[in-house]
């Protein structure tokens, strides 16, 4: 610039500088005729001890004669020359110097020559650096970008133009913004700048680089960056290191989404969610649309067919945009794959199937015409199928598609795929397994539990089941409502030790033991005696536990049998081992009666008690099991407590209190629950009748005549005659084998026709097939005949023979009456 000077200073490392370096002038006869102040200060000779002599005299020991002049032919060969000689101090040591010499022209025949030197160590260091700066600009492998403070490219060395593909010549004075995407440029840009203004280097920096000429092509690279300044300090631009990280960049995505499909599918035991977890993972990451079709077996739980081609079930679809489902089958889709398409190949094969370039409109794409014009407008250019496979069995087929991500799949992508699939997979057979060994778990519970209970004239009822682990799951619970004689009823809960299959099992043999006791109609408490020795004979059963073993073993289990009259609201109990019942009285009030605990039923040979409770009508007996009041958060008592108050109240109906006492329980119970609500009823009066008949002949008469007449007075004419005949083979057996004693019969009028003949004897009358010649026996074979059920009950003291009989419908009673009138 005019009127000014601009000072650049050499870097104080430079072993040649004004400042560091030894200068020295020689004629052309070899004295010297100049001498800097450097050269004295390491060479040790005043200018006025040097100045006029030769310097080969001076400065070369006799040792280093040859090669001085070895280096002296070389210089006037070729006018100048450089390298490492000894030189003479003046203290007589030999020092090695860097030296550069070049002749100098005095005129048109003198000339002379200028040395310059340096200590030889610094020169060798200098030499080093500058070897490094000319690798780092022609044969480095990492980028390298050297900037101005107003971020224009002063030079880059080859690795950054074969990495751009840009010759380094046409990147010179141009900005990063000139090659890369704005956003990626702006980024790096900014980020260069921070350093210019604060000096702190930037190290490994990973940031995307995308190219302008190909802005969809994926390219990261890791930045290290520091500040240039000169030797005064001046900022003179800044450096850059570039270093193409892509593919570890990729690798780490896929470590990463790896981690992330371990952490995701697989959460729960259903297929569904299982292939939704799968597309999640994958979209879009790894492709921008994924698919999961599932044999329709494996769906519903079944083994799946060797080679089974379909039908496959859609399961699962996710592509970016939510408006681009339409390009595919919608979930739930039905389908087959022909066997010439990629899909029949990869399920038939059990192996992954790579495509990277694809055409959906070619004739085996899978595609149906409409669906593959669509995918050809959308631009879908490379699909990868990966079976799902466990176990052996091929499962189902994941597909993925890419239309907006510009690279075609490559093999690490396949693999990628190869690994979400097999995790998916598993995933989905523990899920089918969980689903058949439940399906089947779930129909064994099914018909060990009753679904619903007949209308009673004895009680209104109403019932909740929930095993432990929720819905899903199966458990040894159990409750019951069985029909008894006399219009009675029995209500039973019980709970079996343990949880899953086993406890389910022998929860249906309890069941099953239960119902046949109380057709005997026994008391409560020998009900439970009982079943006490079944489990003790159960618990003897058990197998060895030993690794074949099929779960645990059941060794015990609790119940509560009730007994209720809706003749005399009498409600006789029986406990094991199990909660107390609560009652509800009819104003809402609730209490839990005070019976005897009993034991456990398994533990053998200690006796059970009844207790004798007095329901008025509309009275709620709850009978439960210990899930419904025992929890991780509180103990019984409390329990008993939040049950007590869930019960309280009324004006609802039963479905409405069992809700509110259901709400009591987790989401996930640990324990398995039932509940029994039942409301009781009481006959009236009108329709019970009560005689007791001496023990004489005439007994049968009377009570035919008895019979005859109450039910006419029931408006029941046309059962007069069998019920006749039932009520006199009845008290004729008990006069007969009564002992003296007096005979009861009572008729009830409900539902059903009930007659029962009371006496004192215990003997219970049994069927037997009378001979020709016999003049008796036949009565029993009459009244099982004329009857819907009979049988006998046992008291503290005597017995009771029962009839039941079918009411007429109205339509045949109209019938009888028409008849009558003719």
């Amino acid at each position: 610039m005019t009127g000014s000077v601009t000072l650049i200073s050499e870097s104080p490392e430079d072993p040649f500088s004004v400042a560091s370096a030894v200068s020295v002038v020689l004629d052309r006869h070899g004295s010297i005729v100049g001498w800097s102040e450097r050269a004295r200060q390491l060479l040790g000779y005043p200018a006025e001890q040097v100045l006029g002599k030769p310097a080969a005299g001076l400065l070369v020991d006799v040792r280093d004669r040859d090669v001085m002049l070895e280096a002296a032919a070389a210089c006037v060969r070729d006018g100048g020359w450089f390298g490492l000689v000894p030189l003479r101090s003046s203290d007589g040591r030999r020092r090695g110097f860097g030296v550069r010499a070049r002749r100098v022209l005095r005129g048109a025949d003198e000339h002379e020559w200028f040395l310059v030197g340096a200590p030889a160590d610094e020169v060798e260091q200098w030499e080093i650096d500058r070897s490094v700066m000319d690798g780092m600009f022609r044969r480095s492998p990492i980028g390298l970008s050297i900037h101005d403070p107003e971020l224009r490219i002063l030079r880059v060395n080859r690795a950054i133009a074969r990495l751009s593909g840009l010759p380094g010549e046409y990147a010179r004075g141009r900005r990063i913004g000139d090659f890369l995407v704005p956003a990626d440029a702006e980024t790096i840009e900014g980020r260069l700048r921070q350093v210019l203004d604060t000096g702190i280097p930037m190290i490994f920096t990973e940031q995307s680089a995308r190219l302008l000429d190909d802005p969809h092509r994926e390219w990261v690279v890791s930045v290290s960056a520091f500040r240039m300044e000169d030797s005064t300090g001046r900022t003179v631009g800044v450096t850059q290191l570039v270093e193409d990280v892509t593919d570890r960049h990729r690798a780490r995505r896929r470590l990463a989404m790896l981690n992330q499909a371990s952490a995701l599918i697989g959460t729960t035991l259903d297929v569904e969610t299982t292939s939704e977890e799968l597309v999640e993972v994958a979209v879009p990451e790894l492709a921008d649309c994924v698919t999961v079709d599932l044999l329709d077996t494996v769906r519903l739980g079944d083994d799946p067919a060797p080679g089974a081609l379909g039908p496959f079930r859609r399961t699962a679809l996710k592509t970016v945009a939510a408006e681009e489902d339409r390009l595919l089958y919608p979930v739930g889709t039905l389908r087959s794959f022909a066997p010439d398409t990629p899909q029949a190949q990869c399920l038939s094969t059990g192996r992954p199937l790579l495509e990277a370039v694809f055409d959906p409109t070619g004739r085996t794409s899978g595609l149906d015409p409409g669906r593959a014009d669509r995918a050809r407008d959308l631009g879908v250019h490379s699909l990868m199928l990966v079976p799902l496979t466990a176990r052996g069995m091929v499962l189902g087929l994941l597909s993925l598609w890419r239309y907006r991500l510009p690279e075609p799949f490559e093999e690490d992508d396949l693999t990628l795929a190869g690994e979400f699939a097999a995790r998916a997979a598993l995933s989905v057979d523990n899920a089918r397994r969980y689903t058949q060994q439940r399906r089947t778990a779930l129909a064994l519970q099914r018909r060990l539990l009753p679904r619903d209970f007949p209308e009673h004239p004895a009680v209104v009822v109403a019932h909740r089941y929930l095993p432990a682990g929720g819905a899903a799951g199966v458990g040894g619970d159990w409750f019951d409502v069985i029909p008894l004689s006399g219009a009675r009823v029995a209500l039973v809960v019980g709970d079996v030790v343990g949880h899953g299959i086993n406890a389910a099992a022998t929860m249906g043999r309890l069941r099953t033991a239960v119902h046949t006791l109380a057709d005997l109609d026994l008391e409560p408490d020998e009900v439970l005696s009982h079943l006490d020795d079944l489990v003790t004979r159960l618990a003897g059963e058990q197998e060895t536990p030993d690794e074949d073993s099929p779960g645990e073993q059941v060794v015990g289990a609790t119940c509560v049998y009730a007994v209720y009259d809706p003749v005399s609201r009498v409600c006789s109990l029986a406990r094991a081992g199990h909660p107390p019942p609560a009652v509800v009285t009819p104003e809402g009030e609730v209490s839990l009666p005070d019976l005897p605990a009993g034991p456990p039923l398994g533990l053998g040979g200690l006796p059970f008690e009844a207790a004798d409770l007095e329901l008025p009508e509309g009275s709620i007996l709850a009978l439960y099991t210990n899930g419904l009041v025992e929890g991780e958060d509180h103990d019984l008592e409390a329990g008993l407590e939040r049950l007590c108050a869930a019960l309280a109240g009324t004006g609802r109906t039963l479905e409405e209190t069992s809700r509110a006492v259901t709400a009591l329980l987790p989401a996930r119970p640990v324990d398995d629950m039932a509940l029994l609500l039942a409301r009781t009823r009481t006959l009236p009066s009108k329709n019970v009748a009560t005689w007791e008949l001496a023990a004489e002949p005439t007994a049968p008469a009377l009570a035919r005549r008895l019979t005859a007449t109450q039910l006419s007075d029931w408006g029941l004419e046309d059962m007069v005659f069998t019920t006749e005949l039932i009520v006199s083979e009845l008290v004729t057996n008990a006069y007969r084998y009564a002992r003296g004693g007096p005979v009861t019969l009572r008729l009830i009028h409900h539902h059903r026709l009930i007659c029962e003949v009371s006496d004192a004897s215990s003997t219970s009358p049994h069927l037997r097939r009378a001979r020709s010649t016999d003049e008796g026996g036949r009565g029993l074979l009459l009244v099982a005949q004329l009857t819907a059920r009979w049988g006998t009950r046992h008291a503290r003291e005597g017995k009771t023979v029962w009839t039941e009989q079918e009411l007429p419908s109205p339509a045949e009673g109209l019938r009888a009456g028409a008849e009558a009138a003719l």
